[in-house]
């Protein structure tokens, strides 16, 4: 984030200090133009957006090039053998091994999800990036974790090592990121046929922002969420005036990470599409999953009104542990570690029928990325 930080203000003209106030950089940011602000950020590859109507968004390039993209597509891209059916398992990916190198949050969640459903699930971290110990605690349950820096070759080899044995390749990297590093589709293929490779970045892969970086909230910002959201928000205070509260137009986000978690949610599907497409036609396979798809999808599912939306409790939901509906649907997850600490959590929200999910007491909670070493079970 630092980085991010010393490149927009180096943008701006700004020096970074310790005294440096938001209402500093406000200013010189009305200076600029939003579209403006917008490209420049992205030539120098920083993650800045203007704010959009769903209006605006729709007469974008990129918004006309992903006209009809699915949220979710597999495809193939090689031959191989017809996968074996495994025999003698409890859940449906029992004897899966899954590669996760994905943070915040849409990869995670699809890795998690593969974890509930009986994967072993390797995520892997550079010990270079920040850790985020809330999100990467919640979002490992049922994980292993360990750490590689891929500047070094002794990791680097390590997961080649583990590429060769794995079933699926799960990443979230920038567009081009692996690559760079031999770990790209068509690597992956050569090295280890019959795998799956999952991938997931922002704005898809066709289009004029295809290699752009981005994330949850600047894609809610660009395709026009968060206006509209702002403006639904809007409209029911002015229609209830009765409530004292003054309200001006102001942009709304959601208020949760929603293209993150649907996109998630989508991986691992794909992810088990193609799974079940290298058992019965064999091959290696290709999943693609982008935020902005995902949020074309979204779109496309209508929308409540103002007085639905915001008219029980203001939009809020309540996030307290003593939640009555909370406690029913959380679990408590012990360390891997052995060491007493414990994580409570909301349980995995899909139960599938004579296939329990592993959660809480049946799996583990690593309490650090590097948990494990870098091996298969």
């Amino acid at each position: 984030m630092s980085s991010h930080r010393r490149g927009i203000l180096s943008i701006l003209g700004i020096s970074d200090s310790l005294d440096l106030s938001k209402e500093t950089v406000a200013e010189v940011m009305l200076s600029w133009n939003a579209v403006d602000f917008e490209t420049e950020a992205a030539k120098r590859g920083m993650c800045a957006t203007a704010l959009r109507s769903f209006q605006e968004w729709d007469q974008h390039p990129h918004a006309q090039a992903m006209t009809n993209v699915l949220p979710v597509t597999i495809r193939k891209v090689g031959e191989a053998p017809k996968r074996e059916m495994k025999s003698n398992i409890t859940r449906p990916l029992d004897k899966v091994r899954v590669l996760d190198l994905s943070r915040v949050l849409a990869g995670p969640v699809a890795g998690r999800t593969l974890a509930a459903h009986g994967a072993d699930v390797l995520l892997v971290t550079s010990p270079n990036l920040p850790s985020l110990p809330f999100l990467d605690i919640e979002t490992s349950l049922g994980k292993r974790t360990t750490q590689l820096d891929l500047t070094q070759e002794s990791d680097h080899a390590s997961l080649i090592d583990l590429a060769r044995d794995c079933d699926v390749f799960l990443q979230a990297y920038r567009p081009g990121g692996l690559e760079a590093k031999g770990f790209g589709v068509d690597d992956l293929v050569k090295l280890r046929p019959g795998i799956v490779c999952a991938s997931l970045n922002a704005w898809g892969w066709e289009g004029p922002w295809k290699d752009r970086k981005g994330f949850d909230s600047l894609v809610q910002t660009a395709t026009g969420f968060n206006f509209e959201e702002g403006k639904a928000y809007h409209e029911y205070m002015l229609s209830h005036a009765e409530l004292g509260v003054k309200s001006s137009f102001a942009p709304k986000p959601f208020p949760m990470q929603t293209l993150d978690y649907a996109a998630g949610y989508f991986l691992a599907f794909g992810i088990n599409a193609a799974l079940a497409r290298t058992m019965t036609e064999g091959g290696s396979w290709e999943v693609r999953v982008s935020l902005a798809a995902v949020g074309q999808w979204l779109r496309s599912l209508g929308r409540v009104s103002p007085e639905e939306a915001f008219g029980n409790g203001m939009g809020k939901f309540p996030s307290t542990s003593d939640d009555e509906e909370i406690s029913k649907l959380s679990t408590t997850w012990p360390s891997v570690a052995g060491d007493g600490r414990s994580i409570t959590g909301l349980r995995h929200p899909a139960v599938l029928s004579g296939a329990p999910v592993r959660q809480g007491d049946s799996g583990v909670a690593p309490m650090v990325l590097n948990a494990n070493s870098a091996c298969w079970l």
